[in-house]
C-alpha cells in the first residue's frame, strides 16, 4: 500500500512535484521550490524513510514512485511536471514509466537509468554506530562523524537529520531500512521491454560529476526517446545547490516550452 508522503508546499499554477536525494528531504530544496513558485504549484515531497514521512522496511523504487503518484493524486494532482535528483531522480524515472499518462515533463538531475557502484554504505555505517547518549548539540555529533566522514559539507548535509527531542537526539532517517535497501537504490529496475515515456524530459548533469556519463546515453534513449541532456559546467553532483541560478534558468525554459 502506498505511504501518504509528507510534503511542503508553494506557489500557484501548474504542479511540479520535487523528489530529493538520499539522505535528504523536501526542505533542502526550499530555494529551488520558492524561484519556481510564481509559475508553478510546486509540492517539495520527503520519501518514505526521510523526512517528515513515514517509515516502511523496503526503499523499491517501484513502491517510492506509487508514494509519489497516490499522495500526489490525495493532494487532486492528477497531471504534473517531476523533478528528481539522484535517488529522486530514479523515483521520477519510475513514476514517468509506470504512469506516463500523468507525467506531463519530467526533469532528472544527475543520475541515468543504470546501475551505480556502493557509494554512501560508509554514511549510514557511521550514522548508525554514532552513540546519540549525551548528544545534545549538532556540533558534537560533527566531531563525533569527522572520522569516518572527513567532508564537512558532507557531515552538515547528513546532521540536518539529527533532530533533538526531550527524548534527547534522534535520526529522522530510517537507517536501518536505507542500509538493507541500500543494493535495490543503486540499480535502476528491470523494465517491460518496449515500456517508455515519450513526453519531453531534461537530464541534468554536472560537469564536474560522473552520474551522467555518455556511456549511459544508450539506456536513457532507450526509456525517454524524447529526452535532451544540458550540462552545468561548474556544478558537481549537487548542481542544484552549487549553481542555483543556472539550475534554476534551465528548468525554467524548459518547463515554459
Amino acid at each position: 500500500m502506498p505511504l501518504a508522503l509528507a510534503a511542503v508546499e508553494y506557489g500557484a499554477g501548474p504542479p511540479l512535484a520535487i523528489l530529493h536525494g538520499l539522505f535528504g528531504s523536501g526542505r533542502n530544496w526550499t530555494s529551488i521550490a520558492q524561484g519556481l513558485a510564481p509559475q508553478h504549484r510546486v509540492i517539495a515531497f520527503d520519501l518514505r524513510n526521510h523526512g517528515a514521512s513515514p517509515w516502511a522496511e523496503t526503499m523499491g523504487y517501484g513502491e517510492m514512485a506509487e508514494d509519489v503518484r497516490a499522495s500526489l493524486s490525495a493532494r487532486g494532482y492528477e497531471h504534473y511536471a517531476l523533478l528528481g535528483h539522484s535517488m529522486g531522480g530514479k523515483v521520477a524515472m519510475m513514476a514517468a514509466l509506470q504512469h506516463p499518462e500523468m507525467v506531463e515533463r519530467l526533469i532528472v538531475a544527475d543520475i541515468a537509468p543504470v546501475s551505480y557502484p556502493m557509494r554512501h554504505l560508509c554514511e549510514v555505517e557511521a550514522m548508525r554506530r554514532l552513540d546519540l547518549t549525551g548528544i545534545q548539540r549538532r556540533s558534537q555529533a560533527d566531531v563525533a562523524l569527522a572520522a569516518a566522514i572527513p567532508d564537512a559539507a558532507e557531515r552538515a548535509f547528513l546532521l540536518q537529520n539529527l533532530i533533538f527531542n526531550d527524548g534527547g537526539a534522534r535520526w529522522r532517517l530510517n537507517l536501518e531500512a536505507i542500509e538493507q535497501g541500500m543494493p535495490a537504490l543503486v540499480e535502476f529496475p528491470a523494465i517491460p521491454a518496449g515500456r517508455t515515456y515519450d513526453g519531453p524530459a531534461l537530464f541534468l548533469a554536472g560537469g564536474r560529476s560522473d552520474y551522467v556519463q555518455p556511456a549511459y546515453e544508450p539506456a536513457i534513449r532507450r526509456f525517454f526517446p524524447k529526452h535532451e541532456i544540458a550540462r552545468i559546467e561548474k556544478a558537481g553532483h549537487w548542481l542544484h545547490a552549487e549553481q542555483p541560478a543556472e539550475f534554476l534558468a534551465i528548468i525554467e525554459r524548459f518547463l515554459s516550452r
